[in-house]
């Protein structure tokens, strides 16, 4: 069916009038032209899609579980859902570095008054690995704290806003100069296990390691090392390894730990955006112009 778009196995009612705003035509997986695939896994989608279908947006950011799965290939065009939850994900970042150097965990959890020894932000040096959607919208955020940002990209790009734009080569330099070190990339097979003992060694005795990331960036048996002896000042992570993390990991008594369950982006702000995301690319996909948020399989994302 011409414009005929196919929304589940999941089909909330936010992105079934985001396809028709965009002039699509919800109909059958069997005559859809596109796919929005929401509420299912990549392994599910094997048994639904057909020749026919030139087009499947997906409702996540990280595409790590498709491409392992080897469904996104050929000529269909797929996309994902990066940058549509930025903002979301960029202003929990802010809440847990303000937490962190506030000392909000340590006060949350105290048992009589205490005398904290907080700092401010301000003036505090933050490296952003990955500077995409999240990045760019938490160096906006960061601009009335005057920080100084440090952002490294795989390209080594200009990124806008940052005070140093940087190459994966001078990572290790990064992370030395660092108060607060932000994981905001991708999970390939380049950032996987990037932040390990060495480069937990590298980093200030006081210095912050948060990740909104995947918890497959850090190795979780080190950062906990380095926690429990004092290498670094923290660790703020919305995402860990393994995830959800076991009750009775050493990660949920470590003190200088703030732990939030992959909620950076909730249920309730997630449908809206990814309607939007929804409602664009359903009218690119009918004119016949570029999709934002194409998936490029050999860079992983």
């Amino acid at each position: 069916m011409k414009n005929g778009i196919y929304v589940g196995p999941n089909a909330p009612a936010e992105l079934v009038d985001a396809v028709r705003a965009g002039g699509g035509i919800i109909c059958p997986a069997l005559d859809a032209q596109a796919f929005i695939w929401y509420g299912a896994s990549a392994t599910e989608f094997g048994d639904v899609v057909h020749p026919g279908v030139r087009w499947v947006q997906l409702q996540a950011a990280g595409v790590e579980s498709w491409l392992a799965a080897g469904v996104i290939r050929g000529n269909r065009q797929f996309t994902s859902a990066a940058g549509c939850y930025a903002t979301a994900v960029a202003e929990h970042t802010l809440a847990v570095l303000l937490a962190a150097a506030r000392r909000l965990h340590e006060l949350a959890r105290a048992q009589t008054w205490t005398k904290p020894a907080p700092v401010s932000l301000n003036g505090s040096t933050v490296t952003i690995v990955g500077a995409g959607g999240i990045g760019g919208a938490l160096i906006a955020l960061l601009a009335p704290f005057d920080v100084q940002v440090l952002a490294v990209t795989r390209s080594g790009r200009q990124v806008v806003g940052a005070d140093e734009s940087l190459a994966p080569a001078s990572l290790h330099d990064a992370l030395r100069r660092a108060d607060y070190v932000v994981l905001a990339a991708p999970d390939t097979g380049q950032t996987r296990s990037m932040i390990g003992a060495d480069e937990l060694a590298l980093m200030k005795s006081t210095a912050w390691l948060v990740n909104i990331a995947r918890g497959s960036l850090v190795d979780t048996g080190a950062l906990v090392a380095a926690l429990q002896s004092g290498t670094i000042g923290g660790a703020a992570l919305d995402v860990t390894d393994p995830e959800p993390l076991p009750d009775g990991h050493p990660l949920w008594s470590a003190p200088e730990a703030l732990i939030t369950p992959h909620s950076a982006n909730t249920d309730a702000l997630l449908l809206p955006e990814l309607a939007k995301r929804i409602k664009d690319n359903t009218e690119r996909f009918i004119a016949g112009r570029p999709l934002t948020g194409l998936i490029d399989p050999v860079r992983g994302y």
